[in-house]
Order: structure tokens, then sequence, then C-alpha cells
């Protein structure tokens, strides 16, 4: 069956344009996926689908986002992280070709952060909150090992490290969370030197939020952001199973917050 693919010229110049008509026509490409950005599953045959090559120095493996997670496009990547990822996938027994593309659900392990907006009930009044937890372990920069320096780094631009949920945590001034047209687009921190505020991060394409969740940010004027290490809270269907996520890091010593400044609208 025919798949809902985007296949990028960069991406048709490294397979060919046979292996990509093979994968368009659904014979190489799978029909559900785990996302390779925000790591929930996806299917092929029903959403818009990213297909996204990661090159290696020898390698190369062909994963698939949701196509509003990330554009089509070539990573160029360690070839110990790729063949660690296809590792971490297929066991030890997978026997990796020069040049060879493995159609997979494998990716680097590099970590990205995952954002997933929701309302928190705090003091009886619902709050919006954007709550991120990254893939994997995040180190310092210049810093070698594998140790997670996620919420060191945030305290140190002014989070504030929380026990429970009682109370809407203070703001945190210079960052902000910018919404447009009533999306999602990025969270933005101070630049440097006073300058202009930068990306601390940003959507590849605007996040839907909820009529709920948008009005309450317009109400308040503000965004709550918390954040926790990998495999702190994970991707929660349902707001209440969010919030006992939240609960339980922040009584684990796992979660940090602020109140964030609304930009936009």
């Amino acid at each position: 069956m025919p798949r809902m693919l985007d296949v990028s010229d960069e991406v048709r110049a490294e397979i060919g344009d046979e292996e990509a008509d093979r994968l368009l026509a659904g014979e190489t490409a799978p029909g559900s996926y785990d996302c390779t950005s925000c790591r929930t599953p996806g299917d092929s045959e029903q959403e818009r689908t990213s297909t996204v090559l990661f090159i290696g120095d020898e390698t190369a493996v062909l994963a698939f986002a949701h196509a509003g997670c990330l554009p089509s496009q070539v990573v160029q990547v360690t070839e110990e992280q790729l063949r660690g990822a296809v590792k971490s996938i297929a066991g030890d027994t997978v026997d990796l070709e020069p040049d060879r593309v493995v159609p997979d659900k494998a990716v680097p392990e590099q970590a990205v952060l995952g954002v997933t907006s929701g309302l928190v009930l705090i003091g009886g009044e619902l709050h919006p909150a954007l709550v991120v937890e990254p893939t994997g372990p995040i180190a310092r920069p210049g810093r070698s090992g594998t140790g997670d320096d996620f919420l060191p780094l945030l305290i140190e631009q002014g989070f504030m490290p929380l026990t429970e949920l009682s109370a809407v945590p203070p703001v945190l001034h210079g960052w902000s969370v910018l919404l447009a047209v009533g999306q999602l687009h990025a969270v933005l921190q101070p630049g440097s030197n006073g300058g202009q505020p930068v990306a601390w991060w940003q959507a590849h394409q605007p996040l839907q939020v909820t009529e709920g969740w948008r009005a309450a940010a317009n109400k308040h004027q503000q965004v709550l952001m918390f954040a926790a290490p990998v495999g702190s809270i994970g991707r929660q269907p349902r707001e209440d199973l969010l919030r006992d996520a939240l609960d339980k890091a922040a009584a684990n010593g796992k979660l940090v917050g602020s109140a964030l400044p609304l930009a936009g609208t």
C-alpha cells in the first residue's frame, strides 16, 4: 500500500530513485514506526511521515518521523553513534555493510527535548504547563562522560527545584514562551550580553495546543515550564497521569520549574 511519505531531494539523492520509489510504494517502509523525534508511535499509512537518513562514515540508517516533528532530511552522525543505535534495536548479530541503507526504527543516541503541553491544577486553578524531558542524558558542554547535567544546568539558569506542586513556581524573568496564531512556537531564553532573546527550544513546525490550554495561557499571561531528567515523566496520554508523574518526579527530587511570561497571543 502506498505510504504518506515525504522524501526530500537530499534524501532521494543519497538513497537513489529506485529505493525512494520503493519506499513511497510501501515495499520497504513500515506502516507503523516510532517517531525519531518525539518517540511516540506513527503510522505512515494514515499520516504524513518524514524520511530521515542518518549517515555515518560507512553506514546509513533510514528512520521515520512525524512530518509535524521533523522535515525529511539527511543528518550526519559518527559511525560509533550509528552502530550503537542499530545494536540497541537489533542486537549484536547485525551485519553492517558499507554504504548499506537500512530502513529501521534505529536512531542515533543523541538526546533531544521532548515537550508535552497540558493543564495543571494548582491551588484550585488550572494553569497551562509545558513539561520538558530529554530522550537521553544531557552532558554539560565540553564535558565527557555519562553523567546527566540537565537539571543542574537549568537550576543555574534560574529554574527552581520543586519538591511538590502546591504553589505556582516563581516567574523566571528573561525567559518566555512564544505563542503565535494560537500555536506553540518556542521557549525563549535571554540573549547573550542583553541581546534579543534566542530559542532554547523551538518546534520544527508550530505545535497545536488545546483551546483550554490557550485560554488559560491568555488568562494568566504566563506558562508554567517543568523539566525532568530522562525517564522521569514519560509520554502520558492524559493530564491526570501527567500530573501524577510530575508529583512523583518532584517527590523524588527530579523536577525543576518556573513560570515563564507569555510572548505572543
